[in-house]
């Protein structure tokens, strides 16, 4: 039974879980020999341009030319007229409240839920994403703003009335909200062009690096900043700053405007109820019903018995559009940075909810092409005073659950927003900001609810639990962009010190080309990596074995024999005491086979380095090629760990290095092809299966142990080296 279950044992060792074999370089060749005709570059080469390979580029730069023949108008047509109905009210009123958070006039949050939709239309890959404003990000964009547009750069000097915060002179805000539009829009044609660049350069990985813990916790945060911000609003007291504080907010409370606050308080209640609802009989209800729009209504039908005086209210609504202008090239300096992290944020938001109805409704979406298509977007929308443009969770869930099919429901929600620009700007007029500000806080629900997550991260991984609540408590303390990039790298941090390499293993990962150049960075990378010099350990090796023969020759290191496979070797307590014979042991000093455990006590004074592993993994991934000066210095690596027992793997190489090495001569009968593998996890799992096997058999040479009789001693000190 347990020769069984031994064997059991080895066999599991030598699978994945999925049941393949262990892949080294020969066995993957056996694998992929047969069924090749040709490489990729045969296919490529034999292509020829024609009318069809044309269109087939075009339609992957342009992909409405790949979904928009194949829409099935009888199927979809009314489905996607609902939804972009239902949609369009939504986005109406969200354009207008998260224009409150980039602190510009409400009317641009409606530029910006229209001016976006019409390039995504074309050139973005997901069919049920709801393409607008954002709190999250719309608030990042504010921090901007307000860093280069505070309230303190506009003071009307010489005027007794007092400003808005209480600093004893009028604010000129037709000046304030100018600069701050200019700034918002140069900013989203800044996030426009990045975007761009990252979707040519194929750099939509980036966003894997945005784990869920991170951007769960960095949302949250970007909600509580929300709130915050809102509070004022809704409570309708004076701050210095825009957004406020919650210190500034509570010490002015005893100002609060009673009407902004229960209309507030009303419609988020109303609001968040509703909400539920419609999650809670989303099957029973055909169509969700928009809350926001009621509570609009709402709001201008009580307008009329509620004075002017008590509420702030919106008074900037242009019935029409108003020309494109050039962004300010001069002020990209100052917010490349924020540009960065806002156009990471802004994408990764629109991927990771387009993903996940991708899943659903099996289809795939392109990343790099989402760059691009937000990057254009936000290109042309900057372009008509608009701010930075991705997805809304809310938005796109009513789109979707409203029965959108596809991206034609987003251009007729664009109808929608487009009448309520140019045609219902004075009905709106009436809209408490407060109002606004409440739509705001109902619909962070949802980002806050991850809040509950973190118990559940903790029983899961408490690591991933870790990283949520740094990244939350960082992006609340340092900012949005500081806190993400804080999270970013404390992510990565856990993920180095989360790999945990098995015991007696190494391994290195070398991230680039091998050449005459860097191999010294290579072998000091090697030194550092493993602890120690594999040519010094050798060499001291080499010389306790000199001494140890010399005590032998001398006849201090006495050979007793104990059995037919084991010899014991004894140091006399005194060095004086003459040899005694040893001609019936029957085996000669000189032939005695002797393997040393060089990592326990040694009968000779020399200091050897401990050598803790018995293998070397070398992932070599990103190494594309070696010059010959690479390839002859890494045969004399491996030679050099293997002579102390060391053996070293090759994993995760690129099909072009074995013919590299292949021609440099780089393999022969010490140095096969076996010790490469297609994977890290092939060459660990050999190695365990080949160290179990090991310990399963008998050696083939006689075990000798060397007993230190020390006269200062009271018995016998034994170390057994084998």
């Amino acid at each position: 039974m347990a020769a069984g279950g031994r064997a059991a044992e080895l066999a599991e060792l030598s699978h994945y879980v999925v049941a393949r074999p262990i892949y080294s370089e020969p066995a993957s060749r056996r694998r992929t020999s047969g069924g090749r005709t040709g490489g990729c570059a045969h296919h490529l080469f034999s292509r020829r341009c024609s009318r069809k390979r044309a269109f087939q580029i075009a339609k992957s730069f342009l992909p409405i030319l790949e979904w928009l023949p194949n829409y099935r108008v009888k199927e979809w047509l009314i489905s996607d007229i609902i939804s972009g109905l239902s949609t369009g009210l939504v986005a109406t009123l969200q354009g207008l409240a998260y224009a409150l958070l980039v602190a510009v006039p409400v009317g641009y949050g409606l530029y910006s839920a229209f001016f976006p939709i019409l390039t995504y239309f074309f050139l973005g890959t997901s069919r049920h994403i709801s393409v607008g404003p954002f709190p999250v990000v719309s608030l990042m964009v504010g921090s901007v703003v307000l860093s280069m547009a505070p309230d303190e750069n506009f003071l009307i000097e010489g005027s007794n009335a007092t400003g808005i915060n209480g600093t004893g002179a009028l604010i000129d805000t037709e000046s304030r909200d100018a600069q701050r539009v200019l700034i918002a829009s140069t900013l989203t044609f800044l996030v426009g062009i990045l975007q761009v660049i990252f979707g040519v350069l194929q750099i939509g990985f980036i966003v894997r690096y945005l784990a869920d813990p991170l951007v769960g916790g960095f949302t949250t945060a970007a909600a509580f900043q929300v709130l915050v911000s809102q509070l004022k609003i809704v409570l309708n007291v004076s701050t210095k700053n825009y957004n406020g504080t919650l210190v500034e907010t509570f010490e002015k409370i005893g100002t609060t405007n009673v009407a902004d606050l229960i209309a507030g308080l009303l419609t988020i209640f109303v609001c968040m109820v509703v909400k539920e609802v419609n999650d809670r009989f989303k099957h029973k209800i055909p169509i969700p019903i928009p809350i926001e729009v009621i509570v609009v209504i709402a709001t201008g039908i009580s307008y009329n018995r509620i004075q002017s005086k008590l509420v702030i209210l919106i008074y900037f609504l242009n019935a029409r559009f108003l020309p494109p202008e050039p962004p300010n090239v001069s002020l990209f300096s100052q917010m490349i940075a924020a540009s960065f992290s806002i156009a990471i944020v802004a994408y990764a938001i629109a991927v990771s909810v387009g993903k996940v109805y991708a899943t659903k409704y099996d289809y795939a979406i392109d990343g790099n092409q989402e760059f691009i298509a937000f990057g254009f977007s936000n290109i042309f929308s900057g372009a008509f005073s608009c701010f930075v443009a991705t997805t809304a969770l809310s938005r796109t869930a009513v789109q979707e659950s409203t029965g959108g099919k596809t991206q034609v429901a987003g251009i007729i929600s664009a109808g929608i927003v487009l009448i309520s620009i140019v045609a219902l700007g004075k009905l709106l007029e009436p809209l408490q900001k407060s109002v606004l500000a409440a739509v705001v806080i109902a619909n962070l629900k949802g980002m806050f609810m991850q809040v509950f997550d973190v118990p559940r991260l903790w029983r899961q991984n408490k690591v991933d639990a870790m990283i949520w609540v740094f990244t939350c408590i960082a992006s609340i303390i340092l900012g949005l962009d500081l806190g993400l990039l804080a999270g970013l790298l404390f992510g990565l941090l856990t993920v180095v010190l989360r790999v945990i390499e098995p015991e007696g293993v190494k391994i290195l990962k070398f991230s680039s080309p091998i050449f005459y150049a860097n191999i010294d960075g290579l072998k000091s990378s090697l030194k550092s990596t493993v602890g120690f010099d594999a040519v010094k350990v050798y060499n001291k090796r080499l010389k306790a074995l000199r001494k140890i023969q010399k005590l032998v020759k001398k006849g201090k290191l006495k050979a007793t024999k104990v059995d037919s496979a084991l010899c014991t070797v004894t140091l006399p307590c005194s060095t004086d005491e003459e040899p005694e014979d040893n001609q019936d042991l029957q085996v000669p000093t000189k032939e005695v086979e002797i393997q040393v455990d060089w990592n326990s006590e040694l009968p000779v004074k020399v200091n050897i380095p401990k050598v803790p592993i018995h293998s070397l993994i070398l992932d070599f991934g990103a190494v594309t090629f070696l010059d010959i000066v690479a390839v002859r210095s890494i045969k004399t690596i491996i030679k050099e760990f293997e002579r102390i027992d060391v053996r070293v793997y090759f994993a995760s190489y690129q099909d072009n290095l074995i013919s590299q090495l292949e021609r440099s001569a780089f393999f022969d009968d010490t140095v096969r092809k076996d010790i490469f593998f297609l994977t890290v996890h092939d060459a660990v799992l050999y190695i365990r299966n080949q160290m179990a096997y090991s310990d399963n058999q008998d050696p083939i040479f006689e075990k000798v142990r060397i007993s230190i009789n020390h006269h200062l001693c009271h018995g016998t000190v034994k170390n057994r080296l084998f």
